[in-house]
């Protein structure tokens, strides 16, 4: 029986990026393929997702350890790529830092336990807001500096609490046993509706 040549475990598979992404891995034509593709989300999927694309939904809180443990352990030794394209929001950046740290912790803890682990490469998806501190945080945001545009990769960390700099850091401490990219998107428009950030409905306003 052919092997598979690359599995992705895509975390936020219902939100924006998360299906326009199975869709390009599905192509026949896709880099590193032929893929396999587990989605992950935190809800069963809405009636508008097209579960029959991906190979196996898998539901599961990455808040919680052992929920997550439980879930992956089984595929945990099979996943070659994982595209982490998932966050949560919090009433402040403190509190949004330990959430979202703690979620990617615990799935990169259960891919890389395995004796076996394939995990060859983490995909991390954060923004903008790398560049421009938390501008969502009332006690910060009212007193931000932020870089001017255009914004580049090697522009300094700015001084204040932000949930994408301990992700890339935690990502980071990985190497070399895996390589990584970071991809700071700005706007992006996409067909989930279960984003508040998808620009798609400002237009539409």
């Amino acid at each position: 029986m052919e092997s598979q040549a690359s599995v992705a475990l895509v975390v936020g598979v219902t939100g924006l990026t998360g299906l326009s992404l199975v869709q390009a891995l599905k192509q026949p034509n896709c880099p590193g393929g032929p893929w396999k593709v587990y989605g992950v989300a935190r809800r069963p999927p809405p009636s508008w997702f097209p579960s029959s694309i991906i190979d196996r939904f898998i539901t599961f809180d990455a808040i919680d350890s052992s929920n997550t443990r439980a879930k992956l352990s089984p595929i945990a030794c099979q996943v070659t790529h994982l595209f982490w394209v998932t966050f949560q929001i919090r009433a402040d950046e403190e509190v949004n830092t330990r959430v979202n740290k703690t979620m990617l912790l615990n799935v990169l803890t259960v891919l890389k336990s395995s004796a076996s682990s394939k995990l060859i490469h983490v995909t991390l998806q954060t923004g903008t807001k790398h560049y421009m501190g938390p501008i969502f945080d009332p006690a910060h945001s009212s007193q931000l500096i932020s870089h001017d545009p255009p914004f580049h990769e090697n522009m300094a960390r700015l001084p204040y609490p932000n949930f994408y700099y301990p992700l890339e850091d935690l990502v980071q401490s990985y190497a070399p046993s895996l390589t990584y990219s970071v991809h700071r998107s700005s706007i992006i428009i996409g067909a989930s509706s279960r984003s508040v950030h998808n620009t798609l409905l400002t237009l539409a306003t």
